[in-house]
């Protein structure tokens, strides 16, 4: 009995796990599309995870982004960059976007 209930709960959390990181790579392809597609971020912004070799903004490979500060930024804009949460994205992309930005940035 004991063995059972051991079993089921590595499971569950093995189950877990997985479900997040299926969840996670769905995320980041939806952030590739958006970073460059839908926001056309790759226009601006060298980003090797996005095949983008741009170089009018920060080459993004070059540094380490939190979520919380790309979120920020995209939202708001900084310098020239535009306010995309100014009518351009819906806060689900930001957030989208943000996630995958914060993850392959810097690498």
């Amino acid at each position: 009995m004991k063995i059972a209930k051991f079993l089921l709960i590595i499971f569950c959390i093995l189950n877990f796990n997985f479900q997040s990181l299926l969840a996670d790579e769905e995320k980041m392809a939806k952030g590739l599309e958006i970073f460059n597609e839908t926001a056309g971020c790759a226009a601006c912004h060298a980003l090797k995870a996005a095949g983008s070799d741009a170089n009018i903004g920060p080459n993004l490979d070059t540094v380490s982004l939190t979520e919380e500060l790309v979120k920020e930024m995209v939202t708001h804009g900084l310098g020239v960059m535009p306010a995309y949460g100014e009518g351009i994205l819906t806060e689900e992309e930001i957030d989208i976007v943000s996630f995958y930005v914060a993850n392959s940035a810097g690498k």
